[in-house]
């Protein structure tokens, strides 16, 4: 059995980026004084919270296609993917909060991350199931 060692590792990783972004929304409330519950007021603050939730949102999509990616095909390639994902978000985050229109880049990195962990998990799947049918 494989240990999947390496994406275990990017998993957390991932997580450990989103935590690291949901104290930059702290540090954009302290910065704007502005005091949860609420969110608006401040663009910084706006897109520092923007960016977080987009991750949230974005982090279904990537997690798991990339453990079956992992499962499927390999574990260091899904890592690598993950990896790239990382780093697209980052500078999604830095953009975003810089200007909203320097977000593009980092967004596309990410898309794409996730576009190769998930069709390339579907088409494995879908060559398994055909193969064993056989």
């Amino acid at each position: 059995m494989s240990s999947h060692a390496y994406v275990a590792i990017v998993t957390l990783l991932a997580l450990l980026t989103y935590f690291w972004m949901g104290l930059e929304v702290g540090r954009a409330r302290g910065k704007s004084g502005i005091k949860a519950p609420a969110m608006t007021g401040d663009p910084i603050l706006e897109r520092a919270i923007r960016a977080h939730y987009n991750t949230l949102e974005w982090l279904p999509l990537f997690l798991v296609p990339m453990w079956l990616f992992a499962i499927y095909w390999s574990d260091l390639i899904a890592a690598i993917i993950g990896l790239i994902w990382i780093v697209g978000r980052i500078v999604y985050q830095r953009g975003y909060v810089a200007d909203p229109a320097k977000r593009e880049l980092g967004f596309m990195i990410q898309a794409l991350a996730v576009a190769v962990l998930l069709f390339g998990s579907l088409g494995r799947l879908v060559y398994v199931l055909v193969v064993t049918q056989a």
